[in-house]
């Protein structure tokens, strides 16, 4: 299992919802209202001092899946903008416990 995250702008998280629920095999996703700066947004001699609203999604999904999950949020979040968000993949998740069953492993995913 993998972990992967994903800060997008807020008005993309509808597109990237449904984009991940054709996801043959993905189970669930956390969203977390979040804000943030990035480098590239300074534009100007002045950085502006602030943070940026936006998304973060949280997927922990079986290692054959995070391809597609990527390219599901890569295409949907796309605008061209330099403020599209970032995808990060984490590296393997040791162990999973669905808590109401007890169950174990990639099952509890």
């Amino acid at each position: 299992m993998k972990e992967v995250k994903a800060y997008i702008a807020k008005h993309k998280l509808g597109p990237v919802t449904r984009a991940l629920h054709k996801v043959q095999g993905l189970t669930g996703v956390s969203v977390f209202e979040c804000s943030g700066y990035g480098r590239g947004l300074v534009t100007t001699a002045e950085p502006e001092l602030g943070f940026h609203p936006g998304v973060k999604l949280e997927i922990i999904c079986r290692d054959d899946l995070v391809d597609i999950v990527v390219n599901a949020i890569e295409k949907a979040a796309h605008t061209g903008l330099k403020s599209d968000g970032k995808i990060y993949v984490a590296s393997s998740i040791e162990q999973a416990v669905r808590i109401s069953t007890g169950e174990r492993g990639e099952g509890a995913v």
